[in-house]
């Protein structure tokens, strides 16, 4: 963390569109809010901070669809070393972020399916007793904060959309 903060500048990567929950195949990448300050670190930071938006906008979504709040999300892969992202994370989604013991779950899960298909493990529950958790990241931000970050994050996403359409 170089920087505390990211001056205003928002990274889109709709590099092939935008997904879900924003579904526009003509929308694509941009770099706005960026001015004669800005450095290669505010540029890092706002592709950073950008994953986690993304996450935020489809968790929303899910939210809105099921009814149900989130109490934590447990990550994993590569991205679970980098520590602001998974700090930022926790502060835009508002929920703690749960890292585990070893972070590359989805080859032990299927490592771990065929254990049990074979009887090397008796039940689920002989599995679910070996997960760790490595660290727990606790939101920091306020709500009336994460509400601004993500306005200006919507509206960033607002200026990508449709800009390819002739």
């Amino acid at each position: 963390r170089s920087i505390e903060s990211n001056e205003g500048v928002y990274f889109v990567p709709a590099l092939a569109g935008l997904g879900a929950p924003h579904w526009d195949a003509y929308a694509r990448g941009s770099l706005q809010g960026i001015t004669r300050g800005t450095t290669r670190a505010h540029i890092a930071r706002a592709t950073l901070e950008s994953i986690c938006y993304q996450t935020l906008d489809v968790v929303a979504a899910m939210e809105r669809d099921s009814g149900i709040r989130l109490k934590e999300v447990r990550v994993d892969g590569g991205a679970v070393g980098n520590s602001f992202l998974m700090q930022f994370q926790a502060d835009i989604l508002g929920v703690p972020i749960i890292v585990p013991h070893i972070t590359e779950t989805t080859s032990l899960g299927a490592a771990s399916l065929a254990g049990l298909a074979v009887g090397f493990w008796q039940s689920r529950a002989e599995l679910f007793a070996r997960w760790g958790m490595q660290r727990r990241y606790e939101p920091q931000l306020s709500r009336a904060e994460r509400e601004r970050l993500h306005g200006r994050w919507l509206k960033a996403v607002e200026r990508a959309r449709d800009w390819a359409r002739e």
